[in-house]
């Protein structure tokens, strides 16, 4: 039978906006010179990359010379880690085994291959990080001398639980410590001002917040030295080389903006829906648990639930796809691999428990939350 699709796995992808995706088709048919041609059409399409990053610049509170445009959240995440300890001389960084694998995976390799030190931040069963404990390690890197990045993602994907970002730039301010932010989830959905926050650099990708897949950016803070990440080109002020990609740009900017523009209507309405749909599962299967911090702050959109031992629990993402319904067992950055998230592990959620992550959007209603919770309880009361 088919059933109209229920889409409920924004922090995986958005939906493009279809305003961006008309931005894109027309600069792709009508700005197709390369932006580091001297001709005329290659100087239209500079214009437009550099306007695009003075509109991101101005959304985000920066410089446009702190913006640097990338393929996305991951290659932004491997290149801070990676140049900081090849041209920033970092020997320590502290970060947390909550972190998205771009993250947890790229220091485990420095960790490998440089023999840089790694402390991974203890955290209670909701997943809020103990701070206190990164005060304690930020002043024991101080008085060994060693220069030390500190990574801690401002929202976690599978949780929704949010940083206090400012807290930690003080702390690393205090202690004289580098601190970057996967801001993965939070650009385009949580206000940013970045010269006022103190923090040296974050990463963003387009596709979170309803713009095209392959592009991205990162923040990096004057006055810290960088090196090329990808030689090549002269293209990002030398830093990455090869030819930019032109309409993605252009278009990641246009969804930033529309995003900003709508964030407190669409906050507010994500929240109702996000209210609605836990409301009404808990009213029909007992014994329902919540991963992640429900009191502290945290994203409007995202619920992670912990649903108890049932016969169908290993079928319950396939049945709800049956069903129409789109929603992940956690991060979708492992190429489909139905492997249990690292971030479940973390927090000790039982094996015999099923975590599903629903992450609504702006596009859903309340009636998609109302079929959800009826085909969930069909599932459930009829093994």
């Amino acid at each position: 039978m088919n059933h109209p699709r229920i889409y409920l796995d924004n922090a995986a992808t958005t939906p493009m906006d279809p305003e961006v995706v008309d931005l894109m088709a027309e600069t792709m048919r009508q700005s197709y010179g390369n932006p580091s041609s001297i001709h005329f059409l290659g100087r239209e399409s500079r214009i437009l990359i550099e306007k695009a990053r003075k509109t991101m610049a101005s959304l985000l509170g920066c410089a446009p010379s702190e913006l640097f445009f990338t393929s996305g959240g991951t290659e932004s995440d491997n290149m801070i880690c990676c140049n900081l300890v090849e041209s920033g001389g970092i020997q320590r960084i502290i970060s947390s085994r909550l972190e998205h694998h771009a993250i947890t995976h790229t220091l485990e390799h420095l960790e490998q291959s440089r023999g840089i030190f790694v402390d991974w931040l203890t955290h209670d069963r909701h997943g809020v990080l103990d701070l206190q404990e990164l005060e304690h390690l930020l002043t024991e890197a101080q008085q060994q001398g060693q220069k030390t990045l500190v990574t801690l993602m401002h929202a976690n994907n599978e949780l929704g639980n949010l940083l206090d970002l400012e807290r930690v730039a003080a702390c690393c301010q205090r202690y004289g410590a580098y601190f970057h932010s996967d801001t993965v989830q939070t650009v385009g959905h949580v206000p940013l001002h970045l010269q006022d926050l103190g923090i040296h650099s974050i990463s963003g990708s387009a596709h979170k917040f309803y713009g095209p897949k392959g592009v991205g950016f990162i923040y990096l803070r004057s006055g810290f030295p960088w090196g090329p990440w990808i030689q090549g080109g002269a293209q990002e002020r030398n830093m990455r080389g090869g030819t930019e990609n032109l309409a993605g740009i252009v278009g990641m900017a246009r969804a930033l903006e529309k995003a900003l523009q709508h964030r407190d209507e669409r906050s507010q309405h994500l929240a109702r829906l996000r209210d609605r749909l836990r409301t009404g599962l808990e009213s029909v299967i007992p014994g329902l648990e919540y991963n992640g911090d429900m009191v502290g702050p945290r994203l409007p959109h995202v619920l992670s639930l912990s649903f108890p031992p049932h016969p169908k629990n290993e079928m319950l993402l396939f049945n709800l796809d049956i069903e129409g319904v789109c929603a992940s067992g956690g991060s979708a950055c492992s190429s489909g691999a139905q492997t249990r998230s690292h971030v479940m592990e973390a927090l000790g959620v039982s094996p015999d428990r099923t975590a599903v992550r629903f992450s609504l959007g702006s596009r859903n209603t309340e009636e998609e939350m109302d079929r959800v919770v009826e085909i969930l309880r069909k599932i459930w009361h009829e093994a």
